[in-house]
């Protein structure tokens, strides 16, 4: 015969069974509402990362094409400087092999350039 207190465990098996299937059924819920919130941070990130990837791209062109600028305008300016030092070397030779700067003193170049 079963005793008492067995006869009690019984009883009350039925009541604990539905509390353990009721935390079971709120585990399911919260898994999923955990996939779905997963699922969404993974779009998010998806997201972050196309439009990070999209700045980058834009920032780099942008780069690129400015690069471009400074490069023609230093080009640009290495053509007149070359030029204007050959114009002043040319007239320094000229001057040299006329025989201009030994007969030349400062205080007559300096009225010719009118300072």
């Amino acid at each position: 015969m079963a005793t008492k207190e067995a006869v009690a465990q019984l009883a009350a098996l039925p009541e604990r069974v539905a509390v353990v299937e009721i935390k079971v059924i709120n585990i399911e819920e919260k898994i999923d509402d955990l996939k779905l919130d997963v699922k969404d941070m993974h779009d998010c990130l998806d997201n972050t990362r196309d439009l990070l990837d999209k700045k980058l791209c834009d920032m780099a062109d942008a780069s690129n094409n400015q690069h471009a600028d400074l490069y023609a305008k230093i080009t640009e300016l290495e053509k007149i400087k070359s030029k204007w030092t050959m114009y002043a070397m040319l007239g320094l030779a000229f001057a040299a092999g006329t025989g201009w700067l030994n007969s030349v003193h400062l205080p007559h170049l300096l009225k010719f350039f009118g300072l």
